[in-house]
């Protein structure tokens, strides 16, 4: 199966990554829009189907769109994606993209929403990403999917909930974690180093989206940075970042990788996503350009690998 032309992720079309590398390392939505919105348009539909708005909890946010193959055969392997918008803002029919492409790859693909801040603060994403994966474990076979082989994608605050869900035990089902892996797109791991470092990341004081699910209790902060909470089991673990995203997310990516490696037996696989900026490396994806999912898929693929033969993925 494939959404994409065959061929090595490496960057975007020239005249899109030059438009990017023009941006440089900003969050603009509208220029992002105005070159992926015909993109996503014309995006293949085509051997998926979908069925939308299922109920995952009791909020009305706890709602999951399921993406299958048609022609898929036998249990497949669970994905669920998780979708970014600073803590306050995103729907899961952004991420259609990722729901398209990594069905068609095989993958049984679960994008939720979440509930999100100010009404909802931390840990409330956390929260819902067990939630999520609760779901999946008790209803994944009815769609046709294995609920043994279960794996997590975040993006942005959608990956700082991932992150919490996963490397904090607080978190983690009365049974034990049991994914076979996780993928961390350009997260927030480190809310109090984004606090303290403000002036140097360019951050604005207060903070518009920050403080609206962390709170403005900053003697709180080091209590939600999952950076510096970690206390879970080594897991396979691919952790990304793009080459032109903001400050805070390439330095968080770097000091989580660290304090994996250095302090906690992982041993998780780090990437750049050449070319492109904090939002275009997910917009990209069932475009054409394997610029973030390749690597996504050579890892889930790679992982499952190393995981029947009893060993954490290592480049």
């Amino acid at each position: 199966m494939g959404s994409e032309p065959p061929g090595t992720a490496g960057s975007p079309p020239p005249a899109i990554e030059a438009r990017i590398r023009a941006q440089g390392a900003v969050l603009d939505m509208r220029a992002t829009l105005e070159i992926y919105a015909p993109l996503l348009a014309a995006q293949s539909r085509a051997g998926v189907e979908v069925r939308r708005d299922i109920a995952y909890g009791p909020d009305e946010r706890h709602r999951l769109d399921v993406y299958h193959a048609k022609e898929a055969r036998g249990p497949m392997p669970v994905l669920l994606v998780f979708h970014g918008g600073g803590f306050v803002r995103g729907d899961k029919r952004d991420r259609e993209n990722a729901g398209l492409c990594f069905a068609r790859e095989g993958f049984l693909t679960l994008v939720p929403n979440y509930r999100l801040g100010p009404l909802h603060q931390w840990p409330a994403g956390a929260l819902d990403v067990g939630s999520a994966l609760d779901w999946a474990r008790a209803n994944a076979s009815e769609y046709g999917g294995d609920p043994g082989r279960i794996w997590l994608l975040g993006e942005s605050a959608g990956a700082a909930h991932v992150a919490a869900a996963t490397l904090l035990r607080r978190f983690h089902p009365p049974t034990g974690l049991s994914i076979a892996g996780a993928v961390l797109v350009s997260g927030v791991y480190n809310v109090h180093l984004e606090r303290l470092a403000r002036a140097q990341f360019g951050v604005p004081t207060p903070d518009p989206r920050n403080e609206l699910y962390f709170g403005s209790d900053f003697e709180r902060y080091p209590s939600m940075s999952v950076a510096l909470l970690i206390d879970s089991d080594p897991f396979p673990l691919l952790i990304t970042y793009a080459e032109f995203d903001l400050l805070q997310m390439q330095v968080q990516a770097g000091e989580l990788f660290a304090r994996l490696v250095s302090h906690h037996r992982f041993a998780p696989e780090l990437h750049v996503i050449r070319g492109h900026n904090h939002l275009t490396q997910v917009y990209s994806i069932n475009t054409g350009d394997t610029s973030l999912s390749a690597p996504v898929l050579r890892f889930l693929r790679s992982a499952a690998n190393h995981r029947q033969n009893n060993e954490l993925p290592v480049e």
